[in-house]
């Protein structure tokens, strides 16, 4: 997936467990790791809004796009 998703960076700078951020987003702990994980494939912009407001922060700081590379075009095949 092309999406990175840095929640990880953000708890470090503001100092807070996956369990504070679950909590005061309104969410659960699992769903919070799906998305820090990567493995979601979509986020509701509310969640995303809530994320921002608890790490004071903004969409760009969590999410990024990286350019994805084909295994194939890679491999030289």
């Amino acid at each position: 997936m092309p999406i990175a998703v840095d929640i990880d960076v953000m708890l470090a700078r503001r100092k807070m467990s996956v369990g504070e951020l679950a909590d005061r987003v309104g969410i659960t702990p699992a769903n919070l790791a799906v998305l820090k994980n990567g493995r979601a494939k979509a986020v509701r912009f509310a969640t995303l809004a809530a994320l921002c407001e608890v790490l004071e922060c903004q969409p760009g700081d969590l999410l990024r796009w990286e350019v994805e590379v084909e295994v194939e075009a890679a491999a030289g095949g």
